[in-house]
């Protein structure tokens, strides 16, 4: 069996390296659609260390490679980032970043290119221990998950044909093992009028006071989403809303509303769009009732077009792969995990909702550092999880 206790001194000892890695990301600009400069800096990284293969997909996703056995396992790490928002929210540069002897600041460093970071110098400390066994293990670097979470894993089951057993998602957990989130939609209802001067609203059909009673219900709606013992209540709320009008002078022809649509245990997409279409102002107004569909290209230019639907999903707690984490991180730790799950959504609404492939979370840093100003991870996280990667696919071969 392996040492432990070796696998934990070598991410000791790699610690500064994982940081500088860190750094580097962080300080090149990597948002949804523009991560070619970070994965070919991630690809320099994992040739470096010795990874086995280094591969980058169609759609931009980069794929290292450690062993040839026969059981695949999988890690993944998106490696976009959402944008920085309000400067004036920030105490230091989102991208040249700080760090201190504890913290890594930057924007990205939770969430969740310190994931990265801890992955690659997982696959240094299985080459420098000797760790490799009957297992081929995945690391990918995932690219447009802030704009369409799972994207990146429908084409790499769909089209490359990777089909891990179990994948282990390295977004921030908190130092907890998650097994599931919420699902969510992106949901547009539109109602349509006919526009007059405003000078005598009586001649047209005004689309916005049509959708007022609309909002009003969905408001009414949210109160009474059901709720699931572990993952929670689903939600509902307006995010955006839109018209069109020939003029200020004008009654308004058309009116949109953009709805973001968390979904529970039991709620999938044609459940929730049925309750819209459903509400009684809906009907009256005979207003339209869709899911978006994402078809931005990929910085490589590939279009991968899909339905804005994100199912929830959950791994049971006592499955082989959640057990096997919570193993590794006893025999290293000397303590139990907390077993939890994730309030965002994740890769998992497709590796598990979608593909039924088990996702089990264990990453550095804080979901509440996510998309937040003053983004920091934590060295030591960077540590912990580089171990538990390392540890993990021999502890999960002896189950």
């Amino acid at each position: 069996m392996q040492d432990f206790q070796k696998i934990l001194e070598k991410a000791e000892e790699y610690k500064a390296d994982m940081t500088k890695f860190l750094r580097d990301m962080v300080a090149i600009p990597s948002e949804s659609c523009d991560e070619k400069r970070v994965v070919l800096r991630i690809k320099e990284e994992m040739e470096k260390v010795g990874f086995d293969k280094v591969e980058i997909d169609p759609m931009g996703n980069i794929h290292g490679t450690i062993g040839h056995g026969k059981r695949l396992i999988a890690y993944d790490a998106h490696i976009d980032t959402v944008g920085v928002g309000n400067m004036d929210n920030w105490e230091f540069d989102p991208y040249k970043g700080f760090e201190d002897d504890e913290k890594i600041g930057g924007r990205g460093t939770s969430d969740q290119e310190g994931g990265m970071a801890s992955m690659v110098y997982a696959g240094k400390i299985i080459k420098d221990l000797g760790l490799e066994d009957d297992y081929t293990l995945v690391m990918v670097g995932s690219v447009q998950e802030e704009d369409c979470d799972g994207l990146c894993w429908q084409y790499i089951v769909n089209e490359m044909g990777l089909k891990p057993e179990f994948v282990i998602s390295t977004e921030p957990t908190d130092g907890g093992i998650y097994r599931g989130q919420r699902g969510r939609m992106e949901i547009k209802v539109t109602t349509s009028g006919i526009s007059c001067h405003g000078s005598a609203p009586e001649r047209g059909d005004n689309a916005i006071f049509k959708m007022a009673p609309i909002l009003q219900e969905l408001e009414e709606l949210h109160t009474k989403l059901i709720t699931d013992d572990f993952l929670g209540k689903g939600s509902l709320t307006v995010s955006q809303i839109f018209h069109s009008s020939p003029s200020r002078c004008a009654v308004a022809d058309g009116c949109s509303i953009s709805i973001d649509r968390r979904l529970t245990k039991g709620e999938d997409k044609d459940y929730a769009i049925n309750q819209i279409l459903e509400l009684p102002s809906v009907k009256k107004a005979n207003a339209k009732v869709e899911m978006y569909v994402y078809d931005t290209p990929a910085y490589t230019g590939l279009v991968y077009p899909t339905d804005c639907y994100f199912p929830s999903w959950v791994v049971e707690e006592d499955h082989v792969a959640c057990q096997s984490v919570a193993e590794a991180y006893e025999k290293l730790f000397n303590k139990a995990p907390r077993i939890d799950k994730w309030t965002f959504s994740t890769n998992g609404v497709s590796i598990t909702g979608m593909f039924d492939i088990p996702t089990i979370g264990f990453g550095p840093g804080a979901e509440a550092q996510a998309h937040a100003p003053n983004e920091i991870t934590w060295k030591q996280d960077l540590v912990t999880c580089a171990a538990m990667y390392a540890a993990l696919p021999k502890v999960y071969l002896s189950k």
